[in-house]
């Protein structure tokens, strides 16, 4: 999409690697007007396990809409108390419902949300998704939560498209893979190896989004702009 001179931009999970990565671009660019950060320390504050929280900012934030990008870039692989889960036998709710809360609820409730706060005339409103969340892409198994969150919220994010498309229909809804960056998700995984730089990596998914048509929304993409399998 080509956005407007100004626009202006919404971050939330600004404080994540990816997240702070986006504003800091943003934040540098000649042509953003404002970038609004949040996350659970922000005011207002959003925190995915609180569910008023997210209605809260919204409306909070409706006095400075309209926006023209919001970046979804929350997320959650791992904690203190879990790993993904390697076979069927390490599943348990608890690990289930709080990844689940974060990777697919929280940005559901976004989508519900923040979507009012979008330019009617053109804008975007991308969630970071995982390619390992493709069901047609599995082929190694394991993840259970992470992969079934992300699949879930993939199947959010393309019903929204259908929802918004008439409603707003100059509005590109779009679930987008970051690949691998060097980050506190990926460090367990040898991140700081095979990862790109949060910096890099936000620069290649900015310039996929301002690449998109309306005709892009319900899309998967990379941050290469290669469309993914559902």
């Amino acid at each position: 999409m080509n956005l407007p001179d100004p626009f202006r931009a919404l971050v939330i999970g600004a404080t994540g690697a990816i997240g702070a990565a986006f504003v800091a671009l943003l934040e540098t660019d000649p042509r953003c007007a404002a970038v609004v950060s949040l996350h659970r320390h922000s005011q207002p504050a959003i925190d995915f396990d609180d569910e008023a929280s997210i209605a809260k900012a919204a409306a909070e934030l409706a006095q400075q809409a309209p926006f023209h990008l919001i970046i979804n870039a929350a997320g959650k692989l791992h904690t203190p108390d879990f790993m993904p889960e390697k076979k069927l036998g390490d599943l348990n709710y608890a690990q289930m419902e709080e990844t689940f809360r974060t990777n697919a609820f929280g940005p559901a409730l976004v989508l519900r949300h923040f979507s009012a706060l979008l330019e009617r005339e053109g804008s975007a409103i991308v969630t970071l998704s995982a390619k390992v969340g493709s069901i047609e892409d599995n082929r190694l198994g394991g993840w259970y939560s992470y992969r079934a969150s992300k699949a879930a919220l993939n199947m959010f994010i393309k019903t929204a498209s259908i929802e918004l498309k008439r409603t707003k229909s100059n509005t590109v809804v779009i679930a987008m893979h970051p690949g691998t960056v060097s980050s506190k998700l990926s460090a367990p995984y040898r991140g700081a190896e095979i990862g790109r730089t949060p910096d890099v990596a936000a620069a290649e998914m900015f310039a996929v989004i301002t690449q998109q048509t309306s005709a892009a929304s319900g899309s998967f993409l990379s941050y290469s702009g290669e469309v993914l399998p559902w």
